[in-house]
């Protein structure tokens, strides 16, 4: 996950030179568009208050797609003056469809039960969506170590995140409590994701002109992050 993060704000560098391209330079390579160009493209013409919602759905649930390719390209296309996106409604409708997302796990879990999901994790429909009994595994274990509040927690850890609410099912947690849990963590976690991409729009020129030098930033706190999960995983191991 922490890879697809920093995909994503390599994503969000290519936006902005894209951005401050010539007109003329981008019209003669239309028929060599690249990939970035393409899904650029794609969001233009496709982000609204809908897509925003099934995407963050699919993105709680067990679908891979993950929430830094859809929250701060977003906001980056809401900062365009043409553009009838509103930031804040991003971030709320974004938490409505991870909410609806979690639910979807959660109830699944719920009504299944242990045998089943464990079963469908290792099955090969289940291995298409990259999950595994290890990664279910995982997220119960973390459910069980932090109680309800892992449901908050989880939302902002790699793995975890979309797997929380495995467990919650699971253990029958109560709904509303998971609900609220769910709706704080994912807003909060919007909330950063936005953020990412409004600093993206606003700092066009300096990330322009230093794109290079900061991604050097970025994955640099990914691997301090990294190592700070192993390092924590390891302390509670031997604990």
């Amino acid at each position: 996950m922490i890879k697809k993060f920093l995909f994503a704000l390599l994503f969000i560098f290519s936006f902005s030179a894209l951005k401050a391209a010539p007109t003329e330079s981008i019209q003669s390579a239309t028929d060599t568009l690249s990939v970035i160009q393409h899904i650029e493209e794609w969001y233009k013409n496709n982000t609204n208050y809908y897509t925003v919602t099934a995407l963050m759905a699919c993105e709680s649930s067990v679908l891979p797609v993950p929430s830094e390719m859809v929250i701060p390209p977003a906001v980056y296309i809401a900062m365009d003056p043409d553009s009838n996106l509103n930031i804040w409604l991003i971030i709320f409708f974004g938490t409505i469809g991870a909410l609806i997302g979690a639910s979807f796990n959660y109830l699944m879990a719920k009504w299944l039960g242990r045998l089943v999901i464990y079963k469908f994790a290792d099955s090969k429909i289940g291995k298409s969506f990259l999950l595994s009994s290890e990664k279910i595994m995982k997220a119960e274990t973390y459910f069980n170590d932090h109680g309800k509040t892992s449901t908050f927690v989880g939302r902002f850890i790699p793995v975890i995140r979309h797997l929380i609410s495995i467990p919650a099912g699971l253990a029958k947690m109560n709904y509303l409590s998971f609900a609220l849990y769910t709706v704080l963590g994912a807003g909060l976690w919007n909330c950063i994701l936005a953020l990412l991409g409004y600093l993206a729009h606003g700092q066009q020129d300096l990330i322009n002109k230093y794109s290079h030098q900061l991604s050097y930033v970025f994955i640099a706190a990914g691997v301090i992050l990294a190592g700070w999960l192993i390092l924590k995983t390891v302390r509670r191991k031997k604990k």
